[in-house]
């Protein structure tokens, strides 16, 4: 089987799930956040190298105050209760996104996370938080147009220049997304970066989505011909 080096997830489906337990959504964020561990794990023991979660989108700020409150406190919750088994496993922990309106505990909590384990070298445990695709490409061409103003940077830009300006520029290019609970969409989601990623998506919400169900995912992408763009011989 062969391991895609760089997954990505859209997590998706948890205030579903938990209304068909007649549970209120709130709970379906717990669940969820209790399976970013259990996925995580898998995904290292499996030797991927990134793996990139969709936490919470420049979007979802659209959401219910009292559901965007819970979502905030979710990455605190897992790293309270994880990061010692993360460290223990060699799990580095990174975020994209623009953390300044994130609540000052939780951006607290993040940031001392990605302290602690920055000098771990297995897998690379990435949260994008308040994160839009869209925002990160105008943001790129922002700061190149700045650079090339301050005689930082040359001129014409090119791709392999660009994604240098990108939050994912230090990772490598994603293989494989996976998104749950069967949308067919990216969602504003590392739209530059999935331009030849495999897409695999799964009618399975994503506090059921089991690491027998990422070991699915991945054995499908073991199964395609990436051809980008070319023919195979």
């Amino acid at each position: 089987m062969k391991i895609p080096q760089h997954i990505a997830i859209i997590m998706d489906g948890n205030g579903r799930w938990a209304k068909k337990q007649n549970r209120p959504r709130s709970f379906g964020h717990y669940q969820g956040t209790e399976n970013v561990r259990n996925i995580a794990i898998k995904a290292n023991e499996l030797g991927v190298k990134v793996l990139t979660l969709y936490a919470f989108s420049t979007e979802n700020w659209k959401r219910p105050a009292e559901e965007i409150d819970f979502l905030m406190s979710i990455p605190a919750i897992f790293i309270e209760r994880f990061l010692a088994e993360l460290m223990e496993k060699g799990i580095r922990i990174k975020t994209i996104g623009d953390l300044e309106p994130i609540p000052e505990k939780t951006k607290k909590v993040l940031l001392r996370a990605i302290e602690t384990t920055k000098d771990n070298s297995n897998m690379t445990l990435v949260f994008a938080l308040n994160y839009g695709s869209r925002k990160e490409i105008v943001n790129g061409i922002n700061k190149y147009v700045e650079d090339v103003n301050n005689n930082c940077a040359p001129y014409p830009l090119t791709e392999e220049l660009f994604e240098k300006y990108l939050e994912t520029s230090e990772f490598p290019e994603i293989d494989l997304l996976i998104r749950t609970s069967l949308d067919y969409r990216l969602s504003n989601f590392l739209l530059w970066q999935l331009s030849y990623s495999e897409l695999y998506f799964t009618d399975i919400y994503w506090p059921q989505f089991t690491g027998d169900e990422l070991v699915k995912a991945i054995e499908e992408f073991s199964n395609r011909q990436r051809r980008f763009g070319g023919l195979n011989e």
